[in-house]
């Protein structure tokens, strides 16, 4: 049974993933006192909010938590949900963190002795704050859903765990993010009537020129390059992830094969009442523009190879496969069969709780590194926290590190004075 925490902690951090955890085994291994307050259990997001068939995009290989690096025997391929849980509860379960479930944070704002953090165990006070909550909080779903029909089921990707949840008939799915092109392979290779709402998301090569894209680009320092020194700093921040899939191997998502073998694409979703739905026109646009960031990607590893004078097999010519004939406006559901719609159109961050002066007007937080202008505040595992791989297993080992960093030097030299 937990022993009571004390009324004050050095460092309290507020959440109980691999980000969270990550930061607790460095200051575990600088003796640093702390506590990790997880509102559910620990890993919750991998345990309990994926679908049945998810796996990784990334390549095994690329899971490299503090002391914990992947051990398995494919560091090429992609881990499946309960692998991943697997590999998780192995790292917690390495060092023993101090780790608190079933604790909801529900305010954090300064205080004399550094920040008073309330919770549903009691108040606490504080010298340094670590918020590693994510920014998964709040689906998004648009406002007019709630004017769509009511005999069309409606859920939101993040409650979807396999098809047969879902009525018989189509389905239509919101977004083309990494999850909106999952779950839509979902259906399909169940042989599911399966529509698809196709938005402005980029997409990767899987395989090309022989290895793994990731691989390639990995090798050539592009996961190295630092927010602040991206090219487009603001793109990179605010652009969708790049769609590809880890599943059977790791395949690549070109919507127009899919287009060809049956599924209906639209363009991005602008409204609905009943059973109608609307569209813009943009599909074309959407898959053409995904398309273009394909080839750069290619380009990018084009010139890796040229400039390191590596042998590697040269790439098929690209030519789209598919093109739409129109631009569909709209669709009545039930004419089209479609009986169920998943919103797979993302999250936005509640930092309500938050009453600390790190974000910005819009409510997003302010950094750098993860360290912001509240003196002993800090945020990890958000993406580009500094590079590419800072939101993903890729990143965390060096983010946690060098926030570690700062919170022992601050410590120290608060006990020093």
């Amino acid at each position: 049974m937990n022993q009571p925490l004390p009324s004050h902690l050095p460092v309290i951090i507020i959440g109980g993933g691999q980000a969270g955890l990550s930061v607790s085994w460095y200051l575990c291994a600088a003796g640093i006192e702390h506590v990790v307050l997880e509102r559910a259990e620990k890993f919750e997001s991998w345990r309990n909010n994926r679908w049945d068939s998810f796996c990784l995009v990334t390549p095994n290989w690329q899971c490299r938590l503090p002391g914990w690096p992947y051990r398995g025997a494919d560091p090429d391929g992609f881990m499946l949900k309960d692998e991943i849980v697997e590999y998780l509860d192995g790292f917690a379960a390495s060092f023993n963190p101090p780790l608190r479930e079933h604790v909801d944070v529900t305010r954090v704002a300064p205080h004399a002795l550094g920040y008073l953090v309330e919770t549903s165990i009691g108040s606490f006070t504080t010298d340094q704050v670590v918020i590693a909550t994510g920014g998964y909080d709040t689906p998004i779903v648009p406002p007019f859903a709630a004017d769509l029909d009511p005999s069309i089921l409606q859920m939101h990707s993040r409650d979807y765990r396999r098809p047969s949840q879902l009525p018989e008939g189509g389905t239509l799915i919101v977004g083309t993010g990494q999850s909106g092109v999952q779950l839509m392979d979902d259906f399909h290779l169940e042989g599911r009537p399966v529509h698809l709402a196709v938005g402005p998301a980029p997409r990767s090569p899987r395989k090309y020129r022989g290895r793994d894209a990731t691989d390639w680009l990995h090798e050539a320092g592009h996961y190295k390059i630092t927010i602040d020194k991206h090219p487009d700093p603001v793109k990179a921040l605010s652009q969708t992830n790049h769609y590809m899939s880890g599943r059977d191997g790791g395949k690549e998502i070109d919507l127009r094969c899919y287009a060809l073998e049956g599924v209906r694409l639209y363009g991005s979703v602008s409204g609905g009442q009943g059973t109608r739905l609307e569209f813009l026109p943009d599909l074309e646009r959407n898959l053409d523009d995904a398309d273009r960031s394909y080839l750069g990607i290619c380009r990018q590893i084009d010139a890796w190879i040229d400039a390191q004078g590596i042998d590697a097999p040269p790439a098929p010519p690209f030519q789209p496969l598919w093109r739409p004939e129109t631009e569909i406006s709209a669709i009545d559901l039930k004419a089209e069969g479609i009986t169920s719609i998943i919103w797979a159109i993302g999250f936005r961050p509640d930092y309500g709780w938050l009453q600390v002066d790190c974000l910005d007007d819009r409510g997003r937080p302010q950094f750098h590194r993860g360290v912001t202008r509240a003196p002993g505040v800090y945020f990890i595992g958000l993406g580009w926290l500094n590079t590419w791989g800072s939101g993903r297993f890729l990143g965390i080992d060096e983010d946690s590190r060098y926030l570690a960093e700062q919170i022992v030097a601050r410590q120290k030299a608060g006990l020093a004075a």
